[in-house]
């Protein structure tokens, strides 16, 4: 059966996904840049289009951030990080933070309570707006994903309620070394969650620590 993974998901120190009062302006909110500052000098966002000098380190952060899209069929992705709106869409316009090409490249199924028609968009990226529990998600994903494995994309809510359901086979943390103070907390709810998983760390010369979680067998 395919294989549902994290990757390149980054917490501060105190756990903090992301922070608080997210905007059309910041995505991530008050963290800003913050958090995924190792990622964006990497080669690998480089060629996803994110501004910067060159083309991009290719060094420990690289070689991780690079495994993203390996082998995957499909992303599933929470309404926070698809965009800034809450409740009933008022805007038929917005198309995620992406631009007219995403870099997903495949399906990407998007978690809402509001359900609206797919949206098509240039490289291959479909996103498909469902109102479905983890698991339900997760089996019309391996639907659209074929043999391929499915990447659970964010926000913070979205990848706890797949680790709390134990659906997660292998996840890529990146601890950065900011304290954020307040925002959407990873960990709340999922006490012992390390007893499922060998755990392997490595340190960036960035300052930031890359952590393996690959579940341990049932």
């Amino acid at each position: 059966m395919s294989l549902v993974r994290v990757h390149n998901f980054t917490i501060s120190l105190d756990g903090f996904g992301a922070g608080e009062g997210q905007t059309l302006e910041a995505p991530f909110g008050h963290a800003g840049h913050r958090l995924m500052a190792w990622a964006f000098g990497t080669r690998t966002f480089r060629n996803m289009g994110l501004p910067g000098d060159g083309p991009g380190s290719d060094g420990v952060d690289d070689a991780f951030a690079r495994r993203w899209n390996d082998g995957i069929g499909v992303e599933i992705m929470g309404r926070n990080k698809f965009g800034p709106q809450r409740g009933p869409w008022t805007d038929d316009e917005w198309k995620g933070w992406w631009g007219d090409e995403p870099p997903f490249r495949t399906p990407v199924i998007v978690l809402t309570h509001h359900v609206r028609e797919p949206i098509e968009m240039a490289g291959g990226t479909t996103f498909h707006f469902m109102d479905a529990d983890p698991v339900e998600a997760l089996r019309q994903a391996r639907e659209l994903a074929g043999e391929k494995d499915v990447r659970i994309g964010g926000g913070v809510e979205t990848v706890r309620q797949f680790l709390a359901a134990d659906l997660v086979d292998r996840m890529h943390l990146v601890i950065a070394p900011i304290v954020l103070g307040r925002g959407e907390r990873l960990w709340d709810g999922l006490e012992g969650l390390e007893e499922r998983y060998e755990i392997e760390s490595t340190t960036s010369p960035g300052g930031v620590v890359h952590r393996n979680f690959t579940r341990r067998p049932r």
